[in-house]
C-alpha cells in the first residue's frame, strides 16, 4: 500500500537506524515502526545509549506527523522532552507514535518505544512545526 513516506527517499538516519514502517492509521494519528539496535548502539554499561533511543523516538513522531497529514507537512522538532524507562538491548524495537494535536503551524506529538516483550523502554513528548511537504521537493 502506497503511503506519503514512498514519496521521498528514506533519510540516512533512518536507515542507520534499521528503520521499517509496521502500520499506520491516517484518522486516528498514529504509526507503528520498528529499529534495529545494533552493538554498535551499546555503551558500555551494554546498553543502547540514551541518545539513540531519543533519535529513534524523533525517527516514530515526524512520520507519525507525515502519515496523518496525509503527506501535507514535515515536522521539523522544535523540543522534545524524554523518559527513560527501561534499559534496551540490542534487537528490535518498536515505536508507537501518536499526534495529539495538529494546528496551523506547530503540533504537538508523543511516542513510546518498547522492546520484544512489550515493555516500555522510553517515551517523549514533542512540539514540532508544521512545514508544507512541497518545500521538501525545492
Amino acid at each position: 500500500m502506497h503511503t506519503p513516506l514512498d514519496d521521498y527517499p528514506m533519510p540516512p538516519c533512518a536507515k542507520l537506524l534499521g528503520w521499517r514502517l509496521l502500520e499506520h492509521d491516517a484518522d486516528a494519528g498514529t504509526a507503528r515502526v520498528s529499529f534495529e539496535a545494533t552493538a554498535d548502539f551499546l555503551n558500555p554499561a551494554g546498553v543502547v545509549q540514551g541518545g539513540i533511543l531519543a533519535a529513534m523516538l524523533d525517527d516514530t513522531m515526524g512520520p507519525t506527523v507525515l502519515l496523518a497529514s496525509r503527506g501535507a507537512f514535515y515536522s521539523p522538532t522544535i523540543d522534545m522532552h524524554v523518559s527513560f524507562l527501561a534499559p534496551a538491548k540490542a534487537g528490535t524495537i518498536v515505536g508507537e507514535g501518536r499526534v495529539v494535536q495538529l494546528g496551523k503551524s506547530i503540533g504537538f506529538v508523543e511516542a513510546t518505544l518498547r522492546d520484544g516483550g512489550g515493555t516500555a523502554l522510553a517515551r517523549a513528548c514533542a512540539s514540532v512545526r508544521l512545514v508544507p511537504a512541497a518545500r521538501l521537493a525545492a
